[in-house]
């Protein structure tokens, strides 16, 4: 996509790899909150603190993750999006005419 849409490919591939780690539980937490409004209200659940974590309860709670997860990235982006946009064009340098 960045040789297509003639981006810097440094920076493309930088931002792409950004990665905070201690917003990984909030991101995921908000993304399994996030995946309980496209769940039925019967098949979403709550999430519950177990020192126990099993395959079946990863199983019956991924699908909502998953929705969620997705359903945030698409929120995120357009949020980041417009919030560059918009400071681009506040911040937009006067060109100066040339003669």
């Amino acid at each position: 996509m960045a040789i297509l849409l003639r981006l810097n490919k440094a920076l493309v591939i930088i931002a792409a790899n950004i990665s905070i780690p201690p917003m990984i539980p909030l991101i995921i937490f908000l993304s399994y909150k996030a995946g309980g409004y496209w769940i039925s209200k019967s098949s979403s659940s709550h999430i519950e603190y177990s020192k126990v974590l099993s395959l079946k309860s990863i199983r019956e709670n991924f699908t909502q993750y998953l929705y969620g997860s997705i359903t945030l990235a698409i929120v995120a982006g357009i949020a980041f999006g417009l919030l560059t946009f918009t400071l681009l064009k506040l911040l937009k340098r006067k060109s100066i005419p040339v003669e």
